[in-house]
């Protein structure tokens, strides 16, 4: 591992601590502010628009003017918007801290570039499911921690913990080297990313199986808490094994086959709606927070795919559009989970999980299968192109 990667991993490392610490807890404590589940949901999806349509602005910018300043940029807004949602006395504010902390998303296109650039001797999807297995190791400890410093001191003091230790990942980040912008031969200029089938039909296959494993996600917090009993130090030590299955599932999954190991973690999330729907104590969630570390995993290997599919220089812009593709999720899928829980608060699992049998159906069948970049030279260790069938 070269020392670039290394320092963008503990920069991931301590982030995850730090955003590890309340994300779990975000949906409860919109409900202590006044927020009712449907409101909820709403908010969450606000927070899911503003997360999206950043990515590829940035990711067309990555690409001209560098990564380092886009990477810089996103962790000192994270600082910024933290702050804002420690200060918060009321929902409105809190809301606005939120909506904030969202758009730093943007960064997700530059760092998979900066990652894809510097992985060194490593494949992409193993550069990209390790340094995302740092970033989870980090978090581990974060809902341990957050969930201790709810208990005892309120949900609003864990947002001023996560505000000082996102300076140190940003103290660490601003070390990182620039990387030299990549080009292209005019003679034969890369495919335009509309005119590329293999990746447009790709991005099809990435929002359904995201939006399928999203959706049981954004008000499993509230059911765990409201129709199981599950105490806030409970979600946070259950939030810190779905921390560890992230670590874990990236390591294992990450030395895959980039397909197959997109497709398992499709089923480790599909598990994860038959314990929570099914579990009768605290060991079996914790065993399905454990399995949504395949989550994760997947949304890493959609990029580690996506690499084979375009040119290198538009990397920044394709895996922006990827990340946008991606988040789409997050507006649709949360106010969708906050209408069906006013109904039936379990009813989220069983539907879930039969759109993720139907989402790994469609994986299996049209996920590509070899990578190579369509109307480009073969871009390093890529040796074929083409979605199957």
């Amino acid at each position: 591992m070269n020392s670039d990667l290394l320092l963008v991993g503990l920069s991931l490392l301590t982030w995850g601590l730090g955003e590890g610490a309340f994300f779990y807890f975000q949906p409860i404590y919109l409900q202590q502010l006044g927020a009712d589940p449907v409101q909820i949901g709403f908010i969450l999806g606000v927070a899911g628009v503003a997360m999206t349509v950043a990515h590829i602005p940035a990711g067309y910018l990555a690409d001209r003017l560098g990564r380092k300043p886009l990477l810089v940029a996103a962790w000192c807004m994270g600082i910024f918007s933290a702050s804002l949602m420690a200060l918060a006395a009321s929902l409105p504010v809190f809301v606005t801290g939120l909506v904030l902390y969202n758009i730093t998303a943007f960064v997700v296109s530059p760092l998979n570039s900066y990652i894809t650039a510097a992985k060194g001797n490593f494949s992409v999807g193993r550069a990209l499911t390790l340094t995302s297995a740092m970033y989870n190791t980090g978090a581990v400890a974060g809902p341990l921690l957050g969930g201790y410093i709810g208990g005892h001191f309120g949900l609003r003091y864990i947002y001023v913990f996560s505000v000082v230790v996102f300076l140190i990942s940003t103290f660490i980040m601003v070390f990182i080297h620039s990387q030299p912008l990549e080009g292209h031969d005019p003679e034969n200029p890369p495919l335009n990313l509309l005119a590329n089938q293999r990746y447009l039909g790709f991005m099809i296959i990435a929002f359904i199986s995201t939006f399928a494993t999203y959706l049981p996600q954004p008000l499993t917090p509230n059911f765990l808490q409201n129709q199981r009993g599950i105490s806030i130090e409970q979600i946070g030590l259950i939030g810190a094994i779905g921390s560890f299955g992230n670590v874990v599932l990236n390591l294992i999954f990450g030395q895959l086959d980039a397909r197959l190991g997109y497709l398992a973690g499709q089923a480790a999330v599909a598990l994860f709606t038959l314990f929570i729907w099914r579990g009768t104590g605290f060991f079996w969630y914790a065993i399905g927070y454990f399995l949504l570390g395949g989550f994760r995993v997947a949304r890493s290997l959609v990029t580690a795919q996506v690499r084979g599919l375009v040119h290198g220089a538009q990397m920044g812009l394709a895996y922006g559009v990827t990340e946008t593709i991606s988040a789409l999720p997050a507006i649709l899928a949360p106010p969708i989970a906050g209408l069906i829980y006013n109904q039936n608060p379990a009813a989220i699992y069983p539907i879930s999980f039969v759109f993720i049998c139907v989402s790994i159906l469609i994986s299996w069948r049209f996920a590509p299968r070899t990578l190579v970049p369509t109307g480009s030279p073969v871009i390093e260790d890529f040796p074929a192109p083409g979605l199957s069938g």
